[in-house]
């Protein structure tokens, strides 16, 4: 497989694209005036518990509170070792698993912490009290951060835990013999009561690489805790990468043949960071020197475009149409164009294959996470059914945002889920029309109209035999004058009224205003 890194920076924004085989397959955007903040550290002050929540607000400085669950609360460790031997639960990765922010919530992996029943969250945090923490999610939509107070530091090869005694290897490292192998050398080199989890890029690693790395994340924790301890609350701690250093950590492996950037500034940024951390990739960044700007050489600008689009088209003349809410993604497959050769069976089966590609290509495109319904194109066979359903968990595989899928229903619907850590390039890339004010529909002209000649019914009484001007926009207008002149005939003769049409371009299409005239 052959995979690119392409990277566009300006003052104003940076956009990374992850191209594979010619297609691009993840996206991630950064603004200079609205600068994510997953990952970062801080110093906050809890504002309220809630027991009945089992979670509590915290102040970390942003506009919202940020929020806290229970089970992302540290724990004293001895409680920690009896979850461990009462349910003990398979290694993970935090940080492959979702790169450019979504590491720490990987930690749910390995997570020690599961069980809430132990001690509940009246009894681990008080009002008033400081806690370190850091952000797990980004604020979407109208809800504020998730936090949690289990650190982890990221780095190329490991991931540190100082909250967590435990070492784990990615799942993606399918090797045992390397499994076990990376496993005992991190067991060796780890400091005390702290834990690591081995990343993906790890594989075949020499140990003097981890050691080093070792070192380096175990200072840098000892750095934010002395940073912490005079800090006021609430404050910011530690800041994480910007996005171009995020994306060549966790993006940037021996799986891209290049990674291309149109910044000088960045540039210089990038080959500091890969001569100390990556030498073996040095060569494969490259200073992009075209005139045509980098996303339109790389038809990346278009695949933008068709990611902002609600109706995808597939080849074979089919297509699926994406609508979504705030916590639920619909997904509708229809055959389109597309008439088949032998059955209406196999005409089905090939246009579900066909999207089920599609679909995941797109969900990992727009970074769409939440509750997702797919309605798939009915199929009697439950053959069909089947291939449609594997073919789905197959072309999920290479997303790095853990998914859950279950099995088509008998209405033809797969349910599924997808981690969610940040805004999808939708809500990043667009918001509500300030027109219909993000409904998608406005009312037709007709229905205008008719709503216009009911409320001068509604008039009649104080206004009989009086002139009246109806001003509203120029195509209601228009409408008035054409289609509908005749209703508006019958009710000046009900009225025993004139009434005046006038257009106004200023008017929203679904307003209008009637004024009565005084009488001479």
């Amino acid at each position: 497989m052959s995979a690119e890194l392409i990277i566009n920076s300006n003052a104003f924004e940076t956009r990374v694209a992850l191209i594979e085989n010619g297609q691009v397959a993840e996206l991630y955007i950064e603004r200079s005036s609205d600068k994510g903040i997953s990952g970062n550290i801080y110093k906050g002050r809890v504002v309220r518990v809630l027991p009945g929540m089992q979670a509590a607000f915290v102040d970390i400085g942003l506009d919202k509170a940020a929020f806290l669950y229970v089970t992302d609360v540290c724990r004293p460790m001895g409680e920690i070792e009896q979850l461990l031997i009462a349910s003990p639960v398979d290694e993970g990765e935090n940080g492959a698993g979702e790169p450019l922010g979504g590491d720490r919530d990987e930690c749910n992996d390995i997570d020690l912490h599961r069980d809430s029943g132990l001690v509940p969250i009246e009894d681990r945090l008080q009002e008033g009290q400081e806690i370190l923490v850091q952000v797990a999610k980004e604020p979407i939509g109208t809800k504020g951060a998730r936090i949690t107070t289990h650190i982890t530091l990221p780095g190329r090869n490991l991931v540190f835990m100082p909250t967590m005694d435990r070492v784990g290897v990615s799942r993606r490292i399918e090797n045992e013999e390397e499994r076990k192998r990376l496993r005992d050398i991190v067991c060796e080199i780890k400091p005390p009561d702290c834990g690591f989890i081995v990343r993906t890029v790890a594989e075949g690693a020499e140990s003097e690489k981890l050691c080093s790395e070792s070192d380096f994340v175990a200072r840098l924790w000892q750095s934010i805790l002395r940073r912490s301890e005079n800090a006021p609350a609430p404050c910011l701690i530690y800041r994480e990468l910007d996005i171009t250093l995020r994306a060549v950590r966790d993006l940037f492996t021996k799986e891209v043949d290049k990674l291309v950037v149109d910044s000088k500034v960045e540039y210089k940024k990038i080959l500091n960071f890969t001569e100390t951390f990556l030498p073996a990739l040095c060569s494969e960044v490259e200073l992009y020197g075209g005139e045509e700007p980098i996303f339109d050489a790389y038809g990346i600008e278009m695949e933008i475009q068709r990611a902002l689009s609600k109706k995808i088209w597939l080849k074979s003349g089919g297509y699926i149409v994406i609508e979504s809410t705030e916590a639920l993604t619909a997904i509708d497959v229809n055959t389109g164009r597309y008439v088949g050769k032998r059955s209406l069976e196999e005409t089905i089966l090939k246009t579900n294959l066909e999207a089920v590609k599609e679909i995941a290509y797109q969900l990992r495109l727009r970074n769409i996470g939440g509750i997702i319904i797919i309605d798939f194109i009915d199929m009697e066979k439950e053959a069909n059914r089947e291939r449609v359903w594997n073919g789905l968990r197959a072309a999920t595989y290479k997303d790095k945002s853990k998914s859950n899928i279950l099995r088509l229903s008998e209405l033809g619907l797969i349910e599924m889920t997808r981690k969610r850590t940040k805004e999808s390039i939708g809500h990043i890339l667009c918001e509500p029309c300030f027109y219909c004010d993000g409904e998608g529909h406005l009312k037709s002209k007709q229905t205008v109209c008719y709503e216009i000649l009911r409320e001068l019914e509604r008039q009649r009484e104080d206004s009989y035999g009086r002139n009246m001007i109806v001003m509203t926009h120029p195509e209601v207008a228009a409408m008035f004058y054409d289609e509908e002149r005749a209703a508006l005939e019958r009710v000046e003769e009900r009225m025993h009224a004139t009434i005046s049409v006038k257009a106004d371009p200023n008017l929203h299409l679904e307003n209008y205003d009637i004024a009565t005239l005084e009488a001479e």
